[in-house]
């Protein structure tokens, strides 16, 4: 195993990495709309939050090697299911053409107060 870690993306909250490697997957931990260079919400806005929940994804996928077009799995974890439209359009344009299996929930929290949390999985190969 390999721990996966990069300063364009939020430092992890909690005792956990950003990413782990093993075999031939990354599994990334559930990234939330901190700015990497302020650890702060990026707004209170979901579309502003998927926006950096997305960006925050790329980098640490890229600092693996990979990018977004290799995600297999990605779980969408939402405080409200009202905005899914929001986020659904964002999440699509961000993976373009490229349709990874999703799953989503609505939680009744996440971390800092964000509105959205993607976790993901990525194949190495």
């Amino acid at each position: 195993m390999k721990t996966i870690s990069t300063a364009k993306a939020p430092a992890a909250v909690g005792p956990s990495s950003q990413a782990i490697e093993t075999g031939d997957f990354l599994f990334l931990s559930g990234q939330i709309p901190l700015v990497p260079e302020t650890g702060l919400l990026v707004s209170e806005k979901i579309g502003d939050q998927t926006e950096q929940v997305m960006k925050n994804m790329r980098a640490v996928c890229e600092a693996a090697g990979g990018s977004l077009s290799k995600i297999v799995k990605c779980t969408v974890f939402m405080t409200d299911l009202s905005q899914f439209q929001t986020m659904n359009e964002i999440y699509a344009r961000h993976f373009g053409d490229h349709k990874p299996a999703r799953s989503t929930v609505q939680v009744a929290a996440l971390p800092r107060g964000s509105a959205v949390e993607i976790e993901a999985i990525m194949y190495l190969k």
